[in-house]
């Protein structure tokens, strides 16, 4: 089994999908125009495809969720700069570039409707 892609449920997936889009460098990869306008979105390497939505399902409060309790995590090779650069673009920081004791480099961000990001750079990558 493989992951096809993991979903999330807001209140404006247009203006999100916009967003991660220009600022997360992400690609549309299929759309619905109409309710509940569904955009699939994969990452730069296509290895990663994210489902935004907005169902009629509840939308939870996610700029009140705890980053450990949900995040979606991004790959940086600069994390300090990649901070600076999506704050410049609306983002604001949960929790500012720290070092690991094991090397590795994160920090947490919040997206403009409240979805925690976290940047990582990590001493051994997770996938080869």
């Amino acid at each position: 089994m493989i992951i096809e892609h993991l979903a999330i449920n807001v209140a404006d997936a247009v203006a999100m999908t916009d967003w991660y889009v220009k600022h997360l460098r992400m690609k549309i990869i299929r759309q619905v125009d109409g309710p509940p306008y569904t955009r699939f979105l994969a990452d730069e390497a296509g290895r990663v495809v994210l489902e935004i939505y907005q169902q009629s399902a509840p939308v939870p409060d996610y700029a009140s969720m705890d980053p450990m309790t949900f995040h979606i995590a991004f790959v940086a090779s600069d994390v300090d700069a990649e901070c600076h650069r999506l704050v410049a673009a609306g983002a604001t920081m949960a929790m500012p570039p720290a070092a690991a004791a094991n090397g590795d480099v994160l920090a947490m961000l919040r997206d403009p409707w409240g979805v925690c990001i976290q940047l990582a750079k990590r001493s051994v990558p997770l996938l080869g």
